[in-house]
């Protein structure tokens, strides 16, 4: 199961792929000399349906990235074009990324027919 780290650093939240097995929160200070990093903690969040980690990447939703890019298309074409990326966006952090990148050109194709059709 893929999980998602939380790091907070002045109220600011990041998430990242997490790379430990325990569920619980730790002392990032362990890790350092620096005791000023005693504030600091990490915790450990896997949030399947609102935070699942196949569409976070560097911080950004692909849900936000779906809504900026598509905010101005055609209704005909603008969940053809969602498809496209969301499915590219996931590929690698599922099993088949290959199937993934499948689906995406099968939905770049049926978006270049309807623009085709919206725009004749």
């Amino acid at each position: 199961m893929d999980n998602t780290d939380t790091l907070t650093i002045n109220g600011e939240t990041t998430f990242f792929k997490s790379q430990r097995n325990e569920a619980e929160d730790f002392d990032i200070s362990e890790l350092f000399d620096d005791t000023s990093l005693d504030d600091l903690t990490i915790r450990k969040e896997y949030d399947p349906v609102n935070k699942p980690i196949h569409y976070n990447s560097s911080g950004i939703e692909c849900i936000e990235a779906i809504e900026a890019m598509t905010e101005n298309m055609s209704g005909r074409i603008a969940p053809h074009a969602a498809n496209v990326l969301k499915y590219l966006w996931r590929h690698e952090y599922k099993n088949n990324g290959l199937e993934d990148i499948d689906k995406a050109i099968w939905y770049l194709n049926r978006l270049k027919k309807r623009y085709k059709e919206v725009h004749k």
